[in-house]
């Protein structure tokens, strides 16, 4: 390779420029070439791609500490604004300290530049670089100040740690706004989780839904080669550890540096399983703990079906929970143990009764392919699908298609104060029987949404459920496939319409 060759690479290969240019200080070897790690691999090819699909990043990362998001995230915008003319990036932390370590990282990449890329340095503030002979600027702030980055135009911005801003709102309609809705722009969020409800939670769920120009980025810690203890000679696996081990393929080191942690994590009273989960999450949905403790269903539950293998019988029921003001159109599948077959429609997919009628009725007409038959009973939340039922019914479906009002007289009225609350307790009770395994879908948005079911007691020691409103407005979302899944236990339903002549196959 030529120097021309080698100059060009190294303004379009940001993992040849970072390993070649930009120099970090590791933990235990000193300075060293920024060489990606899988996790930052991993963030780098999504990024890369959303760029190449859509002219411009807007990016939502949800990771574990210490996996090297932030180091990625100044890496690349170094690479960007010493490469471009007139080009601003804006790095928005939470706190001053962390303000303090970004810029310090910032300013090491720019102080070990090789000099033929290495820009000249004008005149800079104190977390502030700017290169004078391209127009082109690197500032970091801190969101403790509500009117931080405002009346800026901005090519690139990094939120760190955003699920722990103060004034988040603020923020959001300030400097976010700083950044032009063009080509070649980027917006990258990172952070931890912080519990839910919080702008961060809100932005991941919308990006995770695919209702927000947002893609979510979520990297799990046993990416980090790192994150390995040597064995005691007389290890062995706990049965928790096991089933964890099998599910994620995780090795006996990991495993071990997981029990460690998780020691060193419980203090002060605090559940160290609960704090590793938020800060060394394995999955999205396990990240976002409901305060105050589980709800009916708690990720252990849904772990546990999501890795079973049982084969479905009896029964094909379809739970539908229509949208209501932007959510999801939800629906799942259910037959006996097994429940499959997650659809949602978002937007202009659902906004009309007759697309509704007619996704319905697309599944009721046709065989399934896991169960070999066509639906023998679909039931739908009537508070927003009344119009969707009384058109079914009126197309010949009413033997098939049965309305549920959520707060109607539920069956069990001793155990259960209204039909939302029967269906999600009885959803409750087949999942979490230890002793008969269930299958659901191995997908985090089916957990998380079935996690959100924090409950109260009513006088008669029922367990009454939130109302969907309410997980909304504290959670950020709606579990709208936990809503579908809790449907298919509506009542029980007989096989009647196996040989129906209009089946159709797949």
């Amino acid at each position: 390779m030529n120097a021309l060759e080698n100059r060009q690479q190294l303004k379009d290969d940001f993992e040849f420029y970072a390993r070649n240019c930009l120099k970090i200080r590791t933990k235990d070897k000193g300075r060293q070439s920024l060489v990606l790690n899988s996790a930052q691999k991993y963030i780098h090819k999504q990024i890369e791609n959303q760029l190449k699909t859509t002219g411009k990043v807007r990016a939502i990362i949800l990771k574990g500490r210490q996996q090297g998001a932030s180091t990625y995230v100044e890496g690349r915008f170094t690479w960007k604004t010493t490469h471009n003319k007139g080009v601003r990036a804006f790095i928005l932390t939470h706190d001053g300290e962390s303000t303090n370590a970004l810029f310090e990282m910032s300013e090491r990449y720019y102080t070990n530049l090789p000099s033929h890329v290495k820009p000249s340095l004008g005149a800079s503030n104190a977390k502030e670089l700017y290169f004078d002979n391209l127009d082109s600027g690197y500032k970091i702030g801190t969101a403790g100040n509500k009117a931080v980055g405002r009346g800026q135009t901005l090519q690139f911005f990094h939120g760190s740690e955003v699920a722990f801003w103060m004034n988040a709102g603020d923020h959001t309609k300030g400097v976010m706004q700083a950044v032009p809705d063009g080509d070649g722009t980027e917006v990258i969020l990172e952070s931890t989780a912080n519990g839910v409800g919080n702008y961060f939670h809100e932005q991941w769920k919308l990006a995770e839904k695919g209702i927000s120009e947002f893609i979510a980025i979520f990297v799990p810690w046993y990416w980090q080669a790192e994150y390995r203890k040597k064995l005691p000679e007389d290890f062995t696996l706990t049965p928790e550890e096991q089933k964890l081990k099998e599910h994620y393929d995780l090795t006996d080191e990991q495993s071990y540096w997981r029990r460690m942690k998780v020691a060193e994590l419980t203090t002060d009273g605090i559940d160290g399983t609960k704090a590793f989960k938020q800060e060394y999450p394995m999955n999205a949905a396990e990240a976002f703990q409901v305060s105050g403790g589980d709800g009916l269903i708690n990720a252990d539950h849904c772990m546990r079906a999501r890795k079973e293998k049982v084969n479905g019988n009896g029964p094909l029921v379809v739970g539908v929970d229509p949208s209501r003001g932007g959510d999801r159109f939800a629906i799942v599948r259910r037959q006996g143990r097994k429940m499959y077959g997650m659809e949602s429609y978002i937007g202009d997919q659902c906004d009309k009764l007759g697309k509704n009628v007619a996704n319905c009725k697309r599944i009721l007409d046709t065989v399934c392919p896991v169960a070999g038959k066509v639906p023998d009973m679909m039931f739908v939340d009537y508070g927003a699908g009344a119009d969707i039922v009384d058109r079914l019914h009126e197309l010949g479906y009413e033997k098939r298609v049965k309305a549920v009002h959520f707060g109607s007289t539920p069956l069990d009225p001793i155990k259960y104060k209204n039909k939302r609350n029967e269906i999600w307790g009885e959803m409750a009770d087949w999942l979490v029987d230890e002793n008969l395994p269930v299958q659901i879908p191995d997908d985090d948005e089916m957990q998380a949404d079935l996690c959100a079911s924090p409950y109260n007691r009513d006088s008669n020691d029922r367990r009454v459920l939130w109302s969907k409103d309410r997980i909304k407005k504290e959670y950020g979302f709606s579990p709208d496939y936990g809503d579908a899944g809790g449907l298919t236990f509506t009542e029980p339903v007989n096989e009647a319409f196996e040989d129906l002549d209009f089946a159709t196959e797949f």
